[in-house]
């Protein structure tokens, strides 16, 4: 006897290509990295495939578990991960997600790397371990010598479990741990000493409140030496095989981000080598931390994608009413509005990674306009996805807010990306910084915009409000938020108005520039596009 049949439920979001993304697609042959569409379509439909998602599942499941000592009482700091953590970050390697651009002489390598890590996302934890061995390259260049050893084993795409000497590995991975129990954001505060020692080692002595993926091989670190606040290299193992004394007291409880390990650390009296002069730690490892933060813009704009493309197959299928919820007008503006907001992330963040890729090539003009439009991408993009996460949830109801549905997680990641890096406070006065102190910075942001002038009458007046504020000098800090806002905003049109689809831009600057919209996602003006919109958000099962 059966009591109901089953109907009107969704068929599960499997086997699809996510990096079946106009705007990711578009913005891949824009940014110089035409030549690997085939691989990040290779990487996409592993990543909508059933056992990735399955594997994603169970690693954030089933937590990392710190084990401080052996059965004998022997002090060994190692983290225990689930299995299917170390197949998606062995996956994530062995499609050079982490350094390999940095060995890859190819014009857009970065730029491909960009797309693979915003496709690759069945889970958006071992992300951070992957992110920040690619960005700790070119901080690690400030010691040559150290760089030479390293940087093979960095940027090699052979993911080695355990902890062994460094040099002896296939391949390493690299963390950061910069942030104190006193300082927070505020690295200048850090009361770790470090103490020179006669064959040119220092050895660590204090504390770190948050030391990112603590089982990578290799740590940038930052702590007091006699000449000032230095960056230090601290391996895990030593080159005899013992461990460095670099202790995990406990690992955090976090909100999201769970199947990743974020630990405390003290450092009791560990090895580690400079990087960089003395008293320029902070300038030596700022290389790492920029880096990080476009991985953040990434990693959002990857989250938006990921909601708004659950919400409109949920809304395809789902019906109320009488009628498919997508065919419902006031569903369709909802899902139209949150594939703009989609939309302007992805392109932004294809152009900050075009701009890493042409500055890291010696292109002094990217490297000025990324300087100002990384730290503008970090506070907005970053800051818009929990909003976008909560509104994805809603169009799924009750079903969204189920954890087998993944929302929930989505949701929780969300805050992340705003925080890591510098909260939205710090990524707003380090637009201030940017402008008062390089006279170049501003003049490569111009002209990003100067491109696209009479494009877009709503666009130019918008433009026009940003010059307005930003010649007045009043109270600059206490509006620093309101106009990185207007900076990010007239960024994300002029490069919509030259690039992107334009039906898509023609929606932001109707909604985003012209003010024609609410508060709340869902709030479109009539005459929006809306197939155009639903289409391209629109996921293709195979």
């Amino acid at each position: 006897m059966t009591t109901h049949e089953v109907s009107n439920q969704v068929p599960p979001l499997v086997d699809h290509d996510t990096a079946d993304d106009p705007a990711l697609l578009e913005g891949l042959a824009r940014e110089g990295a035409g030549w690997a569409v085939g691989e990040v379509r290779d990487l996409g439909r592993l990543a909508g495939s059933q056992p990735a998602i399955e594997h994603g599942r169970l690693a954030n499941e089933h937590p990392p578990v710190l084990r401080t000592h052996d059965r004998y009482g022997h002090r060994i700091d190692e983290v225990e991960f689930h299995p299917s953590w170390h197949e998606l970050m062995r996956t994530a390697v062995e499609h050079g997600l982490h350094a390999a651009p940095w060995a890859d002489d190819r014009v857009g390598a970065h730029v491909a790397r960009a797309a693979k890590f915003y496709t690759w996302r069945p889970d958006a934890g071992h992300g951070c371990p992957i992110s920040m061995t690619y960005a700790a390259v070119p901080a690690l260049r400030h010691a040559p010598d150290l760089a030479a050893d390293y940087e093979p084993l960095l940027t090699t795409r052979a993911y080695d479990v355990g902890l062994r000497p460094p040099l002896t590995k296939r391949g390493l991975l690299a963390g950061m741990s910069m942030t104190e129990k006193q300082g927070g954001s505020d690295v200048r505060a850090n009361t770790t000493t470090a103490h020179p020692q006669p064959d040119g080692s220092y050895r660590l002595v204090g504390h770190k409140w948050f030391t990112s993926a603590p089982m990578c091989d290799l740590f940038l670190t930052l702590a007091q030496a006699p000449g000032g606040l230095t960056c230090f290299l601290v391996p895990r193992v030593l080159p005899d095989g013992t461990r460095n004394p670099m202790r995990l007291m406990r690992l955090k409880d976090k909100l999201g981000n769970r199947s990743n390990a974020s630990a405390e650390v003290e450092y009791e009296h560990a090895a580690a080598w400079r990087v960089g002069d003395e008293g320029r730690g902070v300038r030596t490892i700022i290389d790492m931390v920029n880096l990080t933060r476009l991985d953040c813009v990434i990693g959002a704009a990857a989250g938006m994608r990921q909601g708004v493309i659950t919400a409109v197959h949920h809304a395809t299928h789902r019906h109320a009413f009488g009628r498919a919820l997508i065919d419902q007008p006031l569903m369709r503006n909802v899902l139209a509005d949150l594939a703009i907001e989609s939309e302007a992330a992805t392109i932004l963040m294809m152009r900050l990674a075009g701009a890493t890729d042409r500055a890291a090539r010696g292109d002094a003009n990217e490297a000025a306009f990324k300087r100002i439009a990384l730290a503008i991408g970090k506070y907005w993009v970053c800051k818009r996805w929990p909003g976008h996460a909560a509104e994805a949830l809603e169009c799924l109801g009750g079903n969204g807010y189920v954890e087998e549905s993944g929302m929930p997680r989505l949701f929780r990641e969300s805050p992340l990306n705003s925080i890591w890096e510098g909260s939205g406070n710090v990524a707003a006065l380090d637009v201030l910084r940017a402008l008062a102190g390089q006279p170049e910075v501003l003049a490569a942001f111009r002209a990003e915009l100067d491109a696209a002038a009479g494009a877009d009458p709503r666009l130019d007046a918008a433009v026009r409000q940003v010059q307005t504020a930003l010649a007045d000098p009043a109270d600059r800090e206490v509006r620093a938020r309101r106009l990185v806002e207007q900076l990010a905003l007239v960024l994300q049109g002029a490069l919509l108005v030259r690039h992107g689809h334009p039906a898509v831009a023609d929606a932001f600057c109707a909604s985003r520039l012209a003010g024609d919209h609410g508060h709340a996602y869902g709030t479109l003006p009539p005459g929006v596009d809306f197939p155009t919109l639903l289409a391209r958000a629109t996921p293709k099962l195979s």
